[in-house]
């Protein structure tokens, strides 16, 4: 898996905090990276996906000029010695553009930072990786701006890269499961990886009598446990080249986003890398709505995150 990443560009050296991650997922799979620029107009409110007055034609060509000047420029920069790159630059709405060369190279995972350029010259990051979730069938990874410009998974080798990987017991929940483990193997490799699975519980209020909720309560906790043990065990069976851990583990509470985003921030050893999501999953009043959890994490959380849209919303 990760053969063919598109990476993401506007010529910043946040936006280029993305390049170490896809050269060490290319270099891990023997696979290649396609650069990409889109060369907006001055002023985009529309978040990268409608188009605004063109810029003059030839401001644009030399614009695009630029920007196939600099992504040649990363591409044959040492980080990627060895891999295989081409570039693309166009001239449109960001997210469509980025979408579009990405289908065109078949590729089977985009990366990006959610910060880039700041100002009204270019077009935000951040909202071009929320266009992306909603639009793209292709896996995203979106990283975060690293306040201390240093390379993202810079603990590795201090102790076990970590997913932590949210699901609620669907099918379309679970479509993130194989990319989350082949990433994680990936970014580990050659120590091991570990993905967290983790289902949130909704807390039976105590109104409905103490004795009873306690009671419905344990038998949900119980019965997520069981069904992340099978998780587990499915992944152990049919992906055991990847070596993977698999720990897992059932929350109870009244809110899933909060419960992710308090372990996102934890710290040490019990730390995690990266988060694993899928943007949809089982719908009704029953279960979380995997969607909402998934905006409210990519709004709040600092940890890198992988989004996969399933085929299918169900």
């Amino acid at each position: 898996m990760f053969q063919r990443l598109v990476v993401a560009l506007d010529g910043s050296l946040r936006a280029e905090q993305a390049v170490p991650v896809a050269a060490r997922l290319a270099r891990a799979s023997g696979g290649s990276v396609l650069l990409v620029q889109v060369v907006n107009p001055p002023i985009d409110y529309s978040g990268g996906m409608a188009l605004v007055s063109p810029l003059a034609g030839e401001t644009v060509e030399q614009e695009m000029a630029e920007a196939t000047a600099y992504l040649n420029t990363v591409a044959a920069s040492p980080m990627f010695a060895g891999i295989e790159g081409k570039v693309n630059v166009s001239f449109g709405p960001a997210a469509r553009d980025i979408l579009a060369a990405a289908e065109a190279y078949e590729s089977d995972l985009i990366v990006l930072c959610s910060h880039g350029r700041t100002g009204f010259l270019r077009w935000a990051l951040g909202s071009v990786a929320h266009k992306l979730i909603h639009t793209s069938a292709i896996p995203v990874l979106v990283l975060r701006q690293d306040e201390e410009a240093s390379s993202h998974f810079s603990n590795l080798g201090t102790r076990p890269l970590c997913a932590l990987v949210p699901l609620d017991g669907s099918p379309l929940a679970e479509e993130v499961l194989v990319a989350a483990a082949h990433l994680t193997a990936a970014l580990a490799a050659p120590a091991q990886g570990a993905l967290h699975l983790v289902q949130v519980v909704k807390f039976v209020p105590t109104e409905m009598g103490e004795g009873y909720s306690s009671e419905l309560n344990e038998e949900a906790l119980q019965r997520a446990r069981n069904y992340l043990a099978s998780i587990a065990d499915r992944l152990q069976a049919t992906m055991k080249e990847l070596k993977l851990a698999l720990p897992y583990a059932a929350e109870l509470d009244v809110d899933a986003a909060s419960v992710l985003v308090s372990l996102a921030e934890q710290k040490g050893a019990d730390a995690y890398d990266l988060i694993a999501i899928s943007t949809h999953g089982r719908g009704g009043l029953e279960s979380w709505v995997m969607g909402s959890v998934t905006e409210r994490l990519l709004n709040t959380t600092k940890l890198p995150m992988l989004i996969v849209r399933p085929p299918q919303e169900g």
